[in-house]
This record gives C-alpha cells, structure tokens and sequence, in this order.
C-alpha cells in the first residue's frame, strides 16, 4: 500500500504545474521517439539493405524510450498513485499500468524465436497505442490547458 505524495518534485521541478510541464515535455519526446520505434519496425518488416541498421537503431531507441519512461511512471505512481477519480485519470492509470507489461511481452516475443509471424508486431502494437494513451491522457491533457479532446 502506497499513499500518494502529490508534492513530490521531478528533477528538481517543483510539485503542480512546473512537474506536469517537464512530465508533459518528457512524454511528448517519449511519444516522439515511440513514433520513430514504430518507422524503424516498419523499415525493418520492409526488409532490404539496411536493416541491421534498422536493427540496431531500433534496439537503441526501445532503450532510450525505456529510460525516459522510467522517470515519469516513477514520479505519476509516486506522486499519485493509480486512480479512477474520472474517465481520464482512470484510462491514464490503467495504460501505466500495461504499458510495462507490454514492453515486458515484446521483449520476451524478441528473445523468442519460434512465434507467429504477427505476434512481434501486435506487441510492438500494443506498446505504441500504450504510450499514445498516456501521451494523450497527460501531456495532450496539460498542454491542452487541461482539457483532452474526447473526454
């Protein structure tokens, strides 16, 4: 059991507003480099010279993405917990939760070898849409002066 600590700063930004900027600023990079993850798998599914480039590339950038999110799930869970209070807060909590349970599966459909040949890329799906939920349940939320369109 955990109980929230909303004050909490985020590498020395201050709690409230100055943290949801840098967390908003933090996922919108992390929904950037998600963006050219998903290029890079199609580059390399397209097959051609430079896939091991692509590889590599790839490989590269699913680690930078996984250190940025580090950050901004540790100060959300930290700072908040996992909530249902509204709509918004309840999809913002519940893709958290599965965005590292879906990098967890692509990672272990990675070291596999012998899967469907769809199995990859539905994991490699799944994970995007995740980081897109939260982008837009968060980052969209704030930079939108606090409103998400659809909500």
């Amino acid at each position: 059991m955990h109980a929230p600590e909303p004050g909490r700063s985020l590498f020395g930004a201050a709690a409230g507003e100055e943290a949801l900027r840098l967390k908003s600023q933090l996922g919108s990079a992390l929904f950037g480099l998600a963006l050219v993850q998903v290029l890079l798998a199609l580059w390399m599914y397209r097959g051609g010279a430079k896939v091991r480039q692509a590889r590599t590339a790839h490989r590269l950038g699913g680690a930078a993405a996984f250190v940025l999110s580090v950050p901004i799930a540790q100060h959300c869970l930290l700072s908040y917990g996992v909530r249902f209070t509204d709509a918004r807060v309840a999809v913002h909590s519940l893709a958290g939760c599965f965005l590292y349970g879906a990098f967890a599966a692509k990672v272990l459909l990675v070291r596999h070898g012998r899967l469907p040949g769809w199995a990859l890329p539905a994991a490699g799906g799944a994970l995007f849409c995740a980081v897109g939920l939260l982008w837009w349940t968060a980052a969209l939320w704030f930079l939108n002066d606090y409103s998400t369109p659809g909500f």
